[in-house]
């Protein structure tokens, strides 16, 4: 309750549903729980293998776990799969971001009541395909599978990004919103509703700020603002936190290709309470500048729209609801040859996402190449490096079941205060 306390108080009944949805299995537990993990990487699973000075600073996800990734359209107009969801995003040991992946491996192997073997050679895969991607990167690239595209990908990922190109903005666009005299506004449904005069002024305001923070355009466009509702109980991880749709005018006055965007509170990651980092935790200017810059570093070429500002003196996070937006159902996979296709996949992928972050990249903040950093420490020693990512998956699988199972005896017997 240490780190859930305040927005309890402030919204007991959305976390009364979030803590709904992590009873559900431990995996949801799991997924909910990022401060738990961190508390226990820096504490009963502490554990310096595999890093130094340079490899524990590296730009980290933050909350790698397995249905942490989907489609996206990006900035260059292709359909890619990979790493979603930076609200956790920070600067961190390369190895967490593994760790907490294999973990989640072991929870939904469990799931499927696979055996400890096979989870073993899932595990196996990821991280096999994790290095030779890496070490491909750092050998100059030419080896490198590179982005998760359809032109890359087979099998089930690949099916997912095609489901993800059937998808159009007119689609979304008759979900979200109706057509009002001629015109769009958003659709009123449960967890959306209308804004009073003074937050749509507030708002509108802190638009006309983030305009600045988008690197295309500079401030310099003018966008008609047509609605502005708020979201609430958002996803498990925002649990209590403000989010405002924006419904933009398109390109043209045609009403095919308006843009919606979402406007939401940062929160501090789980893991920025375990790094101590004085260079890393001062670089931002607010949350919402963090989980922007950070989905910049760790994603080529990102949503155009992604940006940042204040709305109340806190950190906004700003992106667009993409129409492009597909996610892999794992439940709809059961066959080993389909699963340790798709993790190697990832493993692939997440290798990606570590070596773009770092000094070629147009921050700062990482200002090494991140791939030779993380191949040199490993070194020589693959087997001893997989193995220990194996054994982690199944030993942290069974404390987060044991943990799922105790937070469902404190949840239903009414011991969790607040809630």
């Amino acid at each position: 309750m240490a780190e859930f306390g305040e927005s309890i108080q402030r919204d007991p009944a959305a976390f009364r549903r979030k803590f709904r949805k992590m009873a559900a299995s431990p995996f949801a537990f799991y997924r909910g729980t990022a401060c738990l993990f961190y508390a226990d990487m820096t504490g009963s699973f502490a554990d310096g293998s595999y890093l130094d000075e340079l490899t524990s600073r590296v730009w980290i996800h933050g909350d790698l776990h397995a249905e942490n990734f989907g489609t996206y359209m990006n900035a260059s107009g292709a359909l890619v799969f990979n790493v979603n969801d930076f609200d956790e995003a920070y600067v961190g040991p390369y190895v967490w971001d593994l760790k907490r992946f294999a973990a989640s491996v072991a929870l939904l192997g469990y799931a499927k009541a696979l055996s400890d073997d096979s989870i073993s050679v899932l595990v196996t895969d990821f991280a096999g395909a994790y290095l030779v991607e890496l070490a491909a990167v750092a050998a100059g690239g030419d080896d490198a599978i590179g982005s998760l595209t359809l032109d890359t990908t087979t099998g089930v990922l690949h099916r997912v990004l095609q489901t993800a190109r059937l998808r159009t903005r007119v689609a979304l666009l008759d979900v979200e919103t109706v057509i009002d005299d001629y015109d769009r506004r958003f659709a009123l449904m449960e967890g959306r509703e209308p804004v009073d005069a003074e937050t749509r002024r507030a708002v509108l305001a802190a638009f006309h700020d983030y305009l600045g923070t988008l690197p295309a355009q500079g401030g310099s466009g003018e966008h008609a603002i047509k609605d502005v509702a708020l979201r609430k109980g958002v996803g498990i991880g925002s649990a209590g936190l403000p989010s405002y749709n924006l419904l933009l005018e398109g390109r043209s006055q045609a009403l095919e290709n308006d843009v919606i965007l979402y406007m939401k509170q940062a929160a501090v990651p789980a893991v920025a309470r375990y790094v101590t980092d004085e260079k890393v935790a001062s670089y931002f200017l607010h949350q919402g500048h963090r989980t922007a810059e950070s989905q910049r570093a760790l994603q080529a070429y990102a949503d155009p729209w992604l940006g940042y500002t204040t709305l109340g003196g806190v950190g906004q996070l700003v992106a667009e609801v993409s129409p492009y937006s597909a996610d892999l159902d794992w439940d709809d996979v059961n066959e080993p040859d389909e699963l340790r296709s798709i993790v190697q996949d990832l493993g692939r992928a997440v290798a990606r996402m570590h070596s773009v972050a770092d000094d070629e990249s147009s921050h700062d903040l990482v200002d090494f190449s991140t791939e030779e950093a993380i191949v040199a420490v490993i070194g020589d020693d693959r087997p001893g490096f997989v193995g220990m990512l194996v054994d982690f998956a199944h030993r942290y699988g069974a404390q987060a079941r044991n943990d799922h199972q105790t937070f469902v005896d404190l949840f239903r017997n009414g011991r969790l205060p607040g809630v």
